[in-house]
């Protein structure tokens, strides 16, 4: 598959999403009920999108090159080189979750275009308007046996992940991803899951409150909060939460303010959605939490309006409570405090592996000992998302948060076989120490090498 082909589908794939922006646009707001942000859904899904594009683009050249490898042994000696190269590895599979239908579509296929391989791609039945245009789009711009769209719902989404694909690229739940990988391992297909999880922010001692909490409102009420990224709950030292939750009040006010039919509003996916969050709500309020209802326009149950829930802090949050057992995918912020930082590292210990960790302060020795002592698929220092749309940065999870990595260069390894190559300029005899029969000449010649490792600074060194 040479870089010729690989740039040209790359070029397609961005005259696709450019030359119909406005029509994927209108098709992602449908699916919302028309409570989408026109403004994120741009650059999010499009603009950004496109640019990974073109990063992919300019540099697959560069990445197809093969990789020198350092030769070992007698080997080296007769002349021997070894090197990596990186092939395609087929047909990828690629199933996409419904919060951001178009974006997670074309990001994971972005990466199987530049290793060189087909696709098959997988849309949401929770996204059909945005579906069906892709089906149609792919089909103008791809011959069949490039790239395919099939839709249909759970059931199809079921038989997919059981075909005998090269790779599978999977973005959704932790439960549905388990139910994933186990289809695909019915024929081994290696799969990259991006699960999202409970993706913590800690708040510094020496964070600026103000800033700390606009990146907040924002990263909660950014997509309705429906974002595998988006902040899953909040620690901030004791005696700082009051005036956080003055912060959170304020920029709230400024950014999502207080009317019906806010075009910045982004309303929950679905009824049933809806309902799975006022039942965490409930759940916390029924336990002796207090819910903080920020800003309302309404309380966001009428369909006339979209679903747009309001943003909810929950204070006294504790961890048999529902919103902190699962994965809250929307406008709930749970804050919790803590005395010292290493009481906070151990609050996110005791969870599953997060998508993301979010550090906000200025102290450079507190900031090293969250990185030191945490683990989560990926990090962002006084900022939310920003690794994620860094695309010479690897995308993924790690543990429950998912497996494998996709963007830039990350993603083209993920989805090339690694092809292992040994070169030798001519034939050579087998060396009199390998060659049989063997003589116990030889294998005293052995033992004493491996004991002369023992005795020397090989050990040591590494060697």
């Amino acid at each position: 598959m040479t870089a010729e082909t690989r740039i040209d589908r790359l070029d397609r794939l961005i005259r696709l999403t450019c030359e119909n922006a406005i029509s994927i646009v209108d098709a992602i707001v449908a699916d919302f009920g028309g409570a989408r942000s026109r403004h994120f859904t741009t650059t999010s899904e499009l603009l950004g999108k496109v640019q990974g594009m073109e990063h992919a683009r300019h540099h697959v050249r560069q990445w197809m090159e093969p990789e020198p490898r350092e030769t070992v042994g007698p080997v080296r000696a007769a002349g021997g080189a070894c090197n990596v190269v990186r092939q395609p590895k087929g047909v990828v599979g690629i199933i996409a979750p419904w919060n951001m239908p178009f974006g997670l579509t074309v990001a994971p296929l972005t990466s199987a275009f530049a290793a060189g391989n087909r696709a098959m791609l997988k849309p949401s039945e929770r996204a059909p308007a945005t579906s069906e245009l892709l089906e149609r789009l792919v089909t103008r711009y791809f011959a069949p046996e490039e790239l395919a769209v099939v839709t249909g719902g759970w059931e199809v989404g079921e038989a997919f992940a059981q075909l005998p694909l090269d790779h599978l690229v999977f973005t959704g739940s932790s439960g549905i991803g388990r139910r994933i990988m186990e289809l695909a391992s019915a024929n081994l297909v290696p799969v990259t899951l991006e699960l999202g999880g409970k993706s913590p922010v800690i708040v510094g001692e020496t964070a600026d409150l103000s800033r700390a909490a606009s990146l907040l409102v924002y990263g909660k009420m950014l997509n309705g909060g429906q974002l595998c990224l988006a902040p899953d709950y909040a620690l901030v030292p004791h005696r700082r939460r009051a005036e956080l939750i003055e912060h959170l009040a304020r920029e709230t006010k400024s950014m999502f303010p207080p009317k019906r039919h806010n075009p910045d509003h982004t309303g929950i996916i679905s009824a049933t959605h809806f309902a799975r969050l006022r039942g965490y709500l409930d759940d916390a309020f029924s336990r002796g939490a207090e819910v903080v209802v920020v800003n309302p326009a309404s309380d966001g149950v009428d369909p006339a309006d979209g679903l747009r829930m309001p943003l909810h802090v929950v204070l006294g949050a504790t961890e048999e409570m529902a919103l902190m057992q699962q994965e809250i995918f929307g406008p709930i912020l749970p804050i919790l405090t803590y005395e010292t930082i290493t009481e906070a590292v151990a609050i996110v210990r005791r969870g599953e592996k997060p998508l993301a960790l979010y550090y906000f302060g200025q102290d450079e020795t507190e900031e090293g000992f969250v990185l030191a002592n945490t683990e989560s698929g990926g990090v962002s220092v006084n900022q939310l998302f920003q690794h994620y749309v860094q695309e010479d940065l690897p995308f993924g999870g790690v543990g429950h948060s998912g497996m494998g990595a996709y963007h830039g260069r990350d993603g083209f390894l993920e989805l090339s076989h690694s092809r292992a190559v040994y070169r030798q300029p001519a034939l050579t005899p087998l060396p009199d120490i390998l060659r049989p029969p063997l003589t116990p000449q030889a294998l005293q010649t052995m033992h004493g090498g491996l004991s002369a490792r023992v005795s020397s600074r090989h050990v040591t060194e590494g060697r």
